[in-house]
């Protein structure tokens, strides 16, 4: 698979500290960026917000707005999960990337991010998706996968789709086989299913069938 340093880019140079706003909102208008890096002698200082540059006065340089400028980053060796949450965190299309000596190296664009995630096995691989919630107190990570490979499946990859102060939700995606037998298994351990399977509605529908039955010859 791709690393996702593969997709560290440097199609437009970062902007510079005493680059003046006008150009700065030239540059936003020609292009889709919500933030864009901005370096002080090829350090970086923070992202300038493509919503903030179109109040500021463009008479005057991005280093007049150094505070308005937002820190998050990423570093040329954070997993690509961790990239992801920084987008979702930032409500952001770019995220700049730097080495370990806190030199930026350029930048992640989300449509790239994307295309990575796409390539993962928890996408690419076929297989079924089940969504489990539970109180947040109760849950175990340990006690889902248990739950699956007990029953002869395999992980894909899981993570938490919902949360709040009451409970979490998660998402696994699971390699088609015993799909039945593991939703039932959540049952059993006290998981609500929050998603819709046909194998699991075909059962419960000949329940409720066999529970009418029972009583129309009880009659």
């Amino acid at each position: 698979m791709t690393e996702i340093t593969e997709y560290i880019t440097n199609d437009f140079k970062a902007i510079d500290s005493q680059d003046s706003i006008a150009a700065i909102q030239d540059f936003f208008s020609e292009l889709h960026f919500s933030h864009f890096p901005i370096v002080e002698e090829g350090v970086y200082i923070g992202s300038i917000a493509s919503e903030d540059i179109e109040t500021f006065d463009s008479d005057k340089k991005a280093s007049d707005y150094r505070f308005t400028l937002e820190g998050f980053f990423a570093r040329t060796n954070t997993i690509w999960l961790d990239v992801l949450e920084v987008f979702a965190k930032n409500h952001t299309n770019l995220v700049p990337v730097l080495d370990e000596n806190n030199t930026y190296v350029g930048y992640y664009e989300i449509e790239d991010i994307m295309k990575f995630f796409h390539e993962t096995p928890f996408l690419k691989e076929p297989g079924g998706i089940i969504v489990v919630k539970k109180p947040i107190l109760d849950y175990s990570m340990s006690q889902i996968t248990q739950i699956v490979e007990s029953n002869n499946g395999k992980l894909l990859g899981l993570f938490i789709s919902e949360a709040d102060v009451d409970s979490v939700e998660v998402t696994m995606k699971i390699t088609l086989g015993a799909m039945n037998e593991i939703i039932q298994t959540f049952r059993r351990y006290n998981y609500e299913i929050i998603s819709e399977h046909q194998e699991d509605n075909y059962i419960n529908n000949l329940k409720e069938r066999s529970d009418y039955l029972d009583k129309y010859l009880n009659i």
